[in-house]
């Protein structure tokens, strides 16, 4: 007896375990644009800029928002808008490239697969970012998700999104920044020696707590961890041996420098407003 021909439900899951890193100015950026947004508009859409690391996480650093209507059964982009802002972006930063784009709201939505279908056209498996700007369940939710294709037979039915492991990191000037604009009011922005002030009591206070990891370690209140105590040394290793007295002098040179560069763009500012007060002074008499 001949076996019946039968069709195969394939299921193409990830290749590679796939992460996202993105840096604060897009989450930011993306909150401007959702408080900026036209009256009618529910969501805000845009698109992602950044680059792939070469451990294949995604480096999410840039975004811009793409006008876009939206209704039940249907979602229309400005595509023109889209490639115009793409190009304005790579001539300031050609390093920069589309790794996927972004919504305001919790979680998916129906329309996300036709939005998520275009860039797939602009790159190989795309990255959707989702920003709950309603605070759904009491918090700002930041998500990261990627498609994954359903197929039967040749035919492909459906495309199911998948989270993956999305990292939200900053290095100490991007933090500096991070907690100026995460106050909801601010007098005026910190200064270059009040952000070194700032800097320099975040490292007591992690200092302080490792101390206080070491000795509880010492004392036996806290169960040794071997991970951390080889961190600790590597750390610790790495400082380099200086006197305290030259690194007074270390330190108070720097500080020297710092207020010499102060002085001089004073100056140079008022040189200038002297200088454009005299031309408009000459050009009235």
């Amino acid at each position: 007896m001949a076996s019946a021909d039968q069709t195969v439900l394939q299921f193409f899951p990830l290749s590679t375990s796939l992460s996202a890193k993105v840096h604060p100015l897009v989450i930011f950026n993306i909150c401007d644009c959702f408080v900026r947004r036209p009256d009618q508009a529910e969501r805000v859409i845009g698109t992602l800029l950044g680059s792939v690391l070469p451990d294949g996480t995604v480096d999410i650093r840039n975004s811009y928002v793409v006008p876009h209507n939206e209704s039940s059964d249907q979602v229309a982009l400005d595509i023109d808008y889209h490639h115009n802002m793409l190009s304005s972006h790579q001539k300031v930063n050609p390093k920069e490239v589309i790794v996927g784009w972004f919504s305001t709201g919790f979680g998916v939505t129906g329309g996300s697969a036709l939005i998520h279908e275009f860039y797939s056209r602009e790159v190989a498996n795309p990255v959707h970012l989702t920003v709950d700007t309603g605070f759904t369940n009491g918090e700002a939710s930041i998500k990261a998700f990627v498609s994954i294709n359903l197929s039967l037979g040749d035919q492909q039915l459906a495309a199911q999104f998948q989270e993956i492991p999305l990292d939200l990191r900053m290095v100490e000037a991007e933090r500096i920044g991070f907690d100026v604009l995460k106050t909801t009011t601010v007098d005026k922005l910190p200064t270059d020696m009040e952000g070194m002030e700032a800097t320099m009591e975040r490292l007591l206070a992690l200092i302080d707590d490792t101390y206080k990891y070491v000795d509880d370690v010492v004392e036996g209140r806290v169960a040794p961890d071997n991970t951390i105590g080889r961190f600790i040394s590597e750390t610790v290793s790495s400082i380099p041996k200086i006197s305290p007295s030259a690194f007074d002098k270390l330190v108070n040179d720097n500080l020297q420098d710092q207020l010499l560069l102060l002085y001089l763009s004073s100056i140079t500012r008022t040189q200038l407003g002297l200088a454009e007060k005299l031309n408009t002074a000459a050009q009235i008499l």
